[in-house]
């Protein structure tokens, strides 16, 4: 086999792990948000795609994307997040869980 041959073909094999490698971060990325959103908010907020929040004032995740846009969240999750009710406690993420939170609730949104 020549070696431009033998690259080409080696090329090829590496190809499906070259595509699949920024879906299963982004698999990843997804997991942790749903994770931090288990953690941190599921006692006041419905977190996933069916059911109703513990929280009667807390709008389920499913619907903050027809609020407003999920991805301009992020800044507000690393300087600590805020509400107009008092009973929410205020969080603060790391930048890497805030596009991890985000990124999971993009999922809710389809």
């Amino acid at each position: 086999m020549r070696p431009a041959i033998t690259i080409a073909a080696g090329a090829l094999a590496l190809l499906p792990v070259l595509l699949a490698g920024p879906a299963q971060a982004w698999d990843r990325q997804v997991k942790l948000g749903e994770t931090l959103a288990r953690t941190n908010c599921a006692r006041c907020h419905a977190v996933g795609r069916v059911g109703a929040s513990p929280l009667r004032e807390a709008p389920p995740f499913r619907e903050l994307h027809a609020r407003y846009p999920v991805e301009d969240l992020g800044e507000a999750l690393v300087e600590g997040i805020r509400t107009g009710h008092p009973s929410m406690p205020e969080f603060r993420f790391d930048p890497d869980q805030a596009e991890a939170l985000i990124a999971y609730l993009k999922t809710l949104g389809r």
